[in-house]
């Protein structure tokens, strides 16, 4: 079955060109110049990935993806861009996207990357929306926690942490990690922020009656697992 490709460029050449390339190569195109509507594609859902101009005139690329991204749909998506500088490719991959072509670009590079994206595994995509352990369950749509049924009120750093400990369930989870995955450190700031934080949700997920998720291993960091 053919890829389906979402196409958001304001550039009515660079679109018509997109659109064209990428069905002579075998992709089924959406494709749009407004921002809006591209978001409305978007968040219809069945697309494979999306190629999003930076620049638009109604709603830019950047807001366009963290909307798609805050509504649950995971879609891989590449943006464009005539800005090169390394802040503008922060912004960009912070805001969700999963690689970023400077313009002027070959169509040549573009196909590349975005095959590139679409090989990936799912699980690196993040595309579940529902994460389990156990009888522990995170909904990463409506933000919310349940083990056994219970509702466990998460403040959003607590959220972020158990989503990251989730995603690698049975393995250990160094302080790095958690620093850099989480709080976006780059470095060590030497406080105790991390033990405090797995000890409130320790508090929250392992009950006086239930086994413990959250492991500490010693001298390397922690594990959420069913099983010590």
């Amino acid at each position: 079955m053919s890829r389906r490709i979402l196409v958001v460029e304001d550039d009515d050449d660079t679109r018509d060109y997109l659109a064209k390339a990428l069905r002579e190569t075998g992709y089924v195109v959406e494709a749009t110049a407004s921002g809006r509507e591209g978001l409305m594609h978007a968040i219809g859902g069945g697309f494979d990935a999306m190629v999003l101009d930076r620049m638009l005139p109604d709603l830019d690329g950047l807001s366009l993806l963290r909307s798609v991204r805050a509504a649950g749909f995971p879609t891989p998506a590449i943006i464009l861009t005539a800005l090169s500088s390394i802040d503008e490719r922060v912004s960009g991959l912070r805001s969700g996207a999963d690689d970023y072509v400077v313009k002027p670009f070959s169509y040549a590079e573009l196909s590349a990357r975005l095959e590139a994206v679409l090989r990936r595994p799912a699980e690196t995509r993040g595309e579940q929306t529902r994460l389990a352990c156990g009888d522990l369950e995170l909904d990463l749509i409506a933000r919310t926690a349940h083990r056994a049924g219970r509702r466990i009120d998460l403040l959003p750093r607590e959220f972020q942490m158990l989503e990251y400990l989730m995603r690698r369930q049975g393995r250990v989870v160094t302080r790095t990690m958690l620093l850099e995955g989480v709080w976006d450190y780059r470095f060590d700031p030497r406080t105790n922020v991390i033990d405090v934080h797995i000890s409130r949700l320790r508090r929250k997920i392992d009950g006086d009656d239930e086994p413990a998720l959250i492991h500490t291993v010693r001298g390397s960091g922690y594990k959420l697992s069913p099983t010590a």
